[in-house]
């Protein structure tokens, strides 16, 4: 005999073997045991968790000649031949390739006739959405009113495609998404059963890998399982097979992330692709690490919520000290792109570098959510330079140890701290020192909106004109004002600078956005003089 999956295998027979859909099996056994069984049934909800099966155990049920709490008994010869498939009571079609009028109109005709056998006739229209428009206008009137022998089961998982018209005239069930404990639970009861040996934590990840599918979850099983056929399933062993990767290397991707170390990032890639790793799981195993990451980051507490190890969870909980609630917030937006993205990319390597060096680069991204990370970055750099400083500065100093290193330092003559020497380049140092009278220069129309002016720093070395409010904004933006201000500036310091001009958001502060580099670069030269 040949090799039955474990989906198939060990498919529910009965309504008590249905795992994760309580709320829809009480309800369809109290139907069953008072005999209020309705005439149509929509069944929604994602792959895998059980529609067609239960729609199955319900047409046993019905017939069934001896029901056990609304449940088929599965000895009788209805429930027999129901099971076996040799029953013209219950008719199973696929609307994928049976979707035109014509198949609709022989469902018209059959129904016209009475089982020969049993109380009902139940059709079972799977995918149901797949119907052309036509094939639902003839459904329509038997659908309302079909014979009372007659029960309709249609089976969907895009019930946004279902019209209006055939929604109300049946009961709605919804087949929610089955949890990783219930899916886990449910594989090591069946490999006990099988006598198969499988870790702990392989079940936990497969199941989470199946998303909440039941069905995904043993094709997975099944598949680590031949693989390693007779011996131990261990989580690494899982790891391999499906191509995914540990948690370690997430903790190093984030670090190296968060340290703006782009070679490092590249060399974490490369590595992952020589293992074989698959590019779409990585994307969207390394989105849920972030989403564990936000969890402990914004939460007390979150240990009976995150589904992981202690030793995991002391990582998680360092890890997230390093990194701040807005970055992780861009680091998951430009993740769950990349995951829609990847699904039809050629090229998935290129793809998930480009968004780690986004991730490493955020002057990059014009997107409001990078500006803090923008600024995070500029004020690393100055806090550099200050050390760079301070380091030159000592120096100097044990240079100079005979004695005369405090005169030397007392007279002024030790390295000032460069803030902004590293952080800001010369054009745009001599631009901000000279720029309220090159603004007096301009035309009359916008040298009043520049006197309210703040200056900044923005990607690529540009100088941010930051105005109060988008209509100062809007009026010194206009592209004939802005290449005003790029020629004053280009004839006074002899270079061009790239201009952009932005204005504070609503109920902000410029301090909250910005960084007032004129502040800085005029303190330094107080400093000087």
């Amino acid at each position: 005999m040949s090799y039955t999956a474990l989906y198939r295998k060990f498919r529910p027979s009965e309504f008590g073997d249905v795992k994760g859909q309580d709320h829809i099996i009480t309800t369809l056994q109290n139907q069953i045991k008072a005999n209020r069984i309705g005439h149509a049934y929509l069944f929604c909800g994602t792959r895998g968790t059980g529609k067609t099966t239960v729609a199955k155990i319900f047409a046993r049920a019905v017939n069934c000649e001896h029901p056990v709490d609304g449940s088929p008994c599965g000895e009788c010869k209805m429930c027999e031949s129901i099971a076996a498939g040799t029953s013209m009571n219950v008719i199973e079609i696929d609307a994928a390739s049976n979707n035109g009028v014509d198949n609709i109109r022989e469902i018209r005709e059959e129904v016209t006739y009475r089982p020969t056998e049993g109380r009902y006739k139940v059709y079972i229209i799977d995918e149901v959405h797949m119907l052309s428009i036509g094939a639902f206008n003839a459904l329509l009137k038997t659908l309302e009113e079909p014979p009372e022998y007659v029960i309709f089961i249609l089976a969907t998982t895009e019930v946004h495609k279902i019209p209006i018209t055939i929604l109300s005239r049946c009961q709605h069930y919804d087949f929610k998404r089955i949890s990783i404990d219930t899916i886990t639970d449910r594989m090591r009861a069946l490999m006990d059963t099988e006598h198969v040996d499988v870790e702990e934590r392989a079940l936990k990840y497969i199941a989470k890998a199946a998303d909440g599918s039941m069905r995904d979850a043993l094709s997975l099983l099944d598949q680590c399982i031949a693989f390693y056929m007779g011996q131990t399933l261990t989580y690494d062993n899982v790891l391999e097979v499906l191509g995914a990767v540990d948690t370690d290397v997430f903790s190093r991707l984030l670090r190296k992330v968060a340290a703006r170390d782009v070679p490092g990032v590249l060399d974490v890639v490369e590595e992952l692709v020589m293992q074989g790793r698959e590019m779409s799981q990585l994307s969207a195993d390394f989105t849920w690490y972030l989403r564990n990451l936000l969890l402990v980051k914004t939460s007390d507490n979150i240990e009976d919520v995150l589904d992981v190890s202690t030793e995991n969870m002391e990582q998680l909980k360092e890890e997230a000290q390093m990194v701040e609630p807005d970055m992780l917030f861009r680091y998951i937006r430009i993740f769950s792109e990349l995951s829609g993205q990847l699904k039809y990319a050629t090229q998935k390597r290129v793809m998930l570098e480009v968004a780690l060096i986004k991730l490493c680069t955020p002057a990059m991204e014009p997107d409001q959510d990078s500006i803090l990370d923008r600024i995070r970055a500029v004020e690393d750099k100055v806090e550099q330079s200050i050390i760079s400083a301070a380091n030159v500065q000592e120096r100097i100093v044990y240079v100079n140890g005979d004695g005369s290193e405090g005169a030397e330092y007392s007279s002024g003559r030790a390295v000032k701290k460069p803030e902004l020497s590293n952080a800001v380049p010369e054009d745009v140092q001599e631009v901000v020192k000279n720029f309220r009278s090159i603004a007096g220069e301009t035309s009359g129309m916008i040298r009043s909106y520049l006197k309210r002016a703040r200056l900044s720093l923005g990607g690529d070395n540009r100088l941010l004109i930051v105005l109060p409010d988008s209509l100062a904004a809007g009026v010194v933006g206009r592209e004939d004002h802005v290449e005003e201000l790029e020629k004053l500036i280009e004839e006074r310091i002899g270079k061009k600078v790239e201009i952009e001009v932005r204005h504070v958001e609503e109920g902000r502060h410029f301090e909250d956005t910005f960084v007032d580099i004129e502040q800085k670069i005029n303190m330094e030269i107080t400093v000087e003089d």
